[in-house]
């Protein structure tokens, strides 16, 4: 029979009164938990009293249950795959309450829990036949709960079970995941082969980092997050240092406009331009940081080149240099505190000479650079120069913003770790340069040295054109030269970048992202 839509009582599973900033309904609401975390919460939850590991069980085979009322209420039946561990015991709940409401539901077992476990009072509960994988035969308008294995998993899927996962596939039947799409690390966000992609994957208290990862991303479709009943007391002894990028982390620390500015107390920020015939990336990335809210921005570089840009702005100002002064003429400019270099630069020796001084006397002048494009690639053959001068600057003072390539060019070893998340990556190289890192991609990592971290979620495949990676640069160096810290004015600058890029559609190109930032920094001030 297909599923009816029935008034939903979870009067059987509701968890003890608890203070909501104690559960965390809001507290750290954009903390993202590794499996090991996820697992500390749960025990917190347990050993303080909150909640027994069968309450929060039964918590979320319920959110699981409502999920496949509300949106597959078309289903002819749910065939629930159920693991050993503990999301099986979660797919033996949702089995149970959907049978409980009329639906006509079928388990496959892939393994009996450990005795005395909640997962094997749940199945206790379960009073309906429970069959072998063997017999799982979906159907097109079914409904399939991938109940097999939790986030935690690191090892490739047993054969029985990618068997089962591949007639899945082949019917097209729709396909909702407890906590992660089995397969998928929960960690890294990595397929350990064979995850079976769903429509919806249902998590609980907090997402976590393999559910923004790529592949793990895509593989869960829809996401669902749904409050069981953990409480956020862990927090208290374990603060989050890991994110997803929202203003929530950061709008803090932006500036609040002031009734006595001027534009150099707005903040100044600098760009190294290319020669005459590559003066466009320095230009967006110019344009960006006067949009996200810098009052004074000016391009340096030789005389030939500011011809160029003289032809195409207007209120952005004009510095000729040399390369062999152009750090003496960067630090002559009012109020200047933060510049890009990189950006269709080309002159990789010239970079090296000024991007070492702006660190290095970065205690004088108050400088931070935002280091991109062939600012990276100029420091590929000798990066511990890059790494040490950045250290030499005390506070953190370097934002390097590498794409996939970049990110080999300087941290080689580190790329090539196999055993690396793309977050450890990002961690480890931010660690090792004394510097924020943008590693950059559709699920951008933003890592700080002292282990904060943030993945961000809102790009779109608008981002992907050229250009695009000048302008990242450009809003983060007008954030820093607003007095934005580097690791907030990073992760802010991605998030913005994020949303131009919606804003701007799905053909957009770089020049129209640059004309969405202001708008969406302006929805954050208000």
């Amino acid at each position: 029979m297909a599923i009816k839509h029935k008034a939903i009582c979870l009067k059987s599973v509701q968890m003890p009164k608890e203070d909501l900033k104690q559960r965390g309904v809001s507290k750290f609401g954009d903390a993202l938990l590794t499996c090991a975390a996820m697992g500390r919460a749960d025990a917190w939850t347990i050993d303080n009293g909150c909640a027994t590991g069968i309450e929060l069980m039964e918590s979320a085979g319920a959110a699981v249950m409502t999920e496949v009322l509300q949106r597959f209420g078309d289903a002819k039946r749910v065939a629930v795959l159920c693991g050993p561990g503990n999301n099986g015991g979660d797919g033996y709940v949702a089995a149970r309450l959907l049978r409980e409401r009329g639906v006509q539901t079928v388990i496959h077992s892939f393994g009996p829990p450990r005795e005395g476990s909640d997962a094997a009072i749940a199945a206790s509960r379960w009073t309906g036949p429970v069959s072998l994988p063997d017999s799982f035969a979906p159907e097109t308008n079914d409904l399939v709960i991938d109940a097999v294995f939790g986030a935690g998993l690191t090892r490739s899927l047993p054969e029985e079970v990618r068997a089962a996962f591949d007639r899945a596939r082949q019917t097209g039947c729709r396909i909702v995941a407890i906590d992660l799409p089995s397969g998928v690390n929960g960690d890294s966000g990595v397929d350990l082969g064979g995850a079976l992609a769903a429509d919806v994957t249902v998590t609980f208290f907090r997402k976590k980092p393999g559910h923004l990862l790529f592949p793990g991303r895509a593989l869960c479709g829809g996401l669902v997050v749904a409050d069981i009943g953990v409480s956020a007391g862990v927090f208290r002894d374990e603060q989050p240092l890991l994110f997803e990028n929202g203003p929530s982390l950061w709008r803090g620390a932006l500036p609040k406009p002031g009734t006595n500015w001027h534009k150099y107390a707005r903040g100044h920020a600098a760009v190294f331009s290319g020669g005459r015939h590559a003066t466009g990336a320095s230009r967006l990335s110019a344009m960006a940081a006067q949009r996200a809210g810098a009052g004074a921005v000016t391009i340096l570089g030789p005389a030939d080149a500011l011809d160029a840009h003289a032809a195409h702005v207007t209120s952005i100002m004009l510095k000729p240099c040399a390369p062999d002064d152009a750090y003496d003429r960067l630090i002559e400019l009012k109020g200047c505190r933060a510049c890009v270099l990189g950006p269709g630069f080309g002159d990789l020796p010239a970079a090296r000479r000024i991007a070492v001084p702006i660190l290095e006397e970065r205690a004088e002048t108050g400088l931070r650079l935002v280091l991109d494009a062939d600012g990276i690639s100029a420091f590929a053959t000798d990066p511990r120069l890059l790494f040490d001068a950045a250290r030499a600057s005390g506070e953190v003072a370097l934002v390097l913003t590498p794409h996939e390539g970049e990110f080999a060019r300087l941290f080689p070893d580190i790329r090539e770790s196999g055993g690396m998340s793309k977050l450890d990556k990002a961690r480890a190289a931010a660690e090792r340069a004394h510097a924020v890192v943008i590693y950059k991609g559709p699920d951008t990592v933003v890592a700080a040295p002292d282990g904060r971290a943030a993945i961000n979620s809102n790009a779109t495949p608008a981002l992907a054109t050229a250009g695009s990676g000048d302008v990242v640069a450009g809003i983060a160096a007008g954030l820093l030269a607003q007095g934005v810290p580097p690791f907030e004015a990073a992760a802010a600058a991605v998030w913005l970048h994020g949303e131009a890029g919606r804003a701007a559609g799905p053909l957009a190109i770089a020049e129209d992202l640059i004309g969405e930032v202001g708008p969406a920094l302006a929805r954050l001030l208000d």
